[in-house]
């Protein structure tokens, strides 16, 4: 006969696992000898072994006892069933890792991947990173706000992108930061929007129906409006053409419209 230190020993675990293992009722707790103390037998091995093996395996403890009393038929089919759900669980681990590893890199906090693309192809363009943070910041408001369909939004920017216009403004409004308010520059920047504007009309991208609130779009606009002398120049320039919006086109003046703009 065996103490429980012997029985520990032999199974491969702690005196408090068998202790623990008592509490729960997966190892039945003998009776005390004549001396007072509990002896095992060499089932009471086997069954803690089993206990040990199914609990390394990743079994719940609170399925072992089910597994234990189970026949052949339904033994493999409770593993299979555990099996099932470890596997999902594997599943999420992986992909929480992968998120956490995303993170590290910073500006897939609070982005879709999708967004953080569309400021990588930025980066490839030439895009200077004080400018890029601008509009991370402004994604990341709007991705909070309209989830579902922001990835449509983005696959419209990289359309966008591919127009020679768009690419002179990103390069433009690159370096714009540190122009002055008076910078002829501006000007060329206006033009290019204004015909950038007109396209979005013409192919019906305007109005509200954007999912974004109108509270939220002005929110936007003075954002964009304060972050420099020139993006509040720019905006009284496209004011006085008669266009009004910087996030969405409020107002649409019918004499720029099929109108010949200056070209690059």
């Amino acid at each position: 006969m065996l103490t429980i230190s012997q029985l520990a020993a032999y199974a491969g675990v702690t005196v408090r696992a068998v202790r623990h293992y008592h509490r729960i009722g997966l190892l039945p707790e003998p009776d005390r000898d004549r001396s007072g103390y509990r002896t095992y037998d060499a089932a009471a091995v086997v069954r803690l072994i089993r206990i040990r093996t199914l609990a390394d395996a990743g079994v719940p403890l609170a399925r072992v006892q089910e597994l234990l009393a189970a026949g052949p038929e339904d033994f493999a089919g409770g593993v299979q069933e555990i099996d099932k759900t470890l596997r999902v669980e594997i599943r999420r681990l992986q992909n929480t890792r992968s998120r956490l590893a995303r993170l590290a890199a910073g500006e897939h906090l609070a982005l879709p991947q999708s967004v953080v693309d569309y400021l990588d192809r930025l980066r490839g363009l030439g895009v200077e990173e004080r400018y890029i943070e601008m509009e991370r910041d402004a994604w990341i408001m709007i991705a909070a706000q309209v989830p579902d369909s922001i990835d449509s939004v983005i696959t419209r920017k990289h359309e966008e992108l591919d127009d020679p216009d768009t690419v002179k403004l990103y390069s433009l409004l690159s370096g714009a930061l540190d122009w002055p308010a008076n910078d002829p520059r501006i000007v060329e920047v206006a033009d290019i929007m204004e015909r950038l504007m007109v396209r979005a009309v013409e192919a019906g991208h305007v109005g509200a129906d954007d999912g974004i609130d109108d509270q939220f779009v002005d929110l936007l606009d003075s954002t964009a409006a304060n972050s420099s002398p020139v993006a509040e120049r720019l905006l009284e320039i496209l004011e006085e053409r008669g266009w009004r919006g910087w996030t969405r086109i409020e107002r649409v003046p019918a004499d720029r419209l099929n109108t010949e703009l200056p070209s690059l």
